[in-house]
């Protein structure tokens, strides 16, 4: 990969499809996802591990991200898991999918679970 981040629809899941080949190829534990944010806010976050997907919701973006998984019947969610010392939740999403159906789910979880504008800019952290 020679290219780590994307600010457009069409650039970020190129650059989604390309980071979770990559991972894949590699055999790395994790493929981590952030979206920018104003610096005084949490950057929402997404790893891709073979058919995992993880993030870390409030109970809206929880709500919203059920209604995402609605038009991907083969993502559903595996796990919930609310530490008694962290606000929210952290969801892991079982989703078998080729590399751009995956690409496809991150960038509509970002999108419309975090509420982020349709230039949201997404950068690849680890591969």
């Amino acid at each position: 990969m020679t290219r780590f981040d994307a600010a457009t629809p069409g650039d970020r899941r190129k650059l989604f499809v390309d980071a979770i080949t990559a991972h894949r190829q590699r055999g790395s534990p994790f493929l981590t996802v952030e979206a920018e944010t104003d610096p005084d806010e949490l950057a929402p976050w997404v790893q891709v591990s073979e058919d995992t997907i993880n993030m870390d919701c409030t109970d809206a973006e929880l709500d919203r991200l059920k209604e995402v998984l609605s038009e991907f019947p083969a993502f559903t969610i595996d796990e919930l898991t609310r530490p008694d010392e962290a606000e929210g939740t952290n969801v892991r999403v079982v989703g078998r999918g080729d590399a751009n159906r995956v690409a496809q789910f991150v960038d509509r979880a970002f999108a419309e679970a975090f509420e982020l504008t349709e230039e949201y800019r997404a950068w690849v952290v680890e591969v």
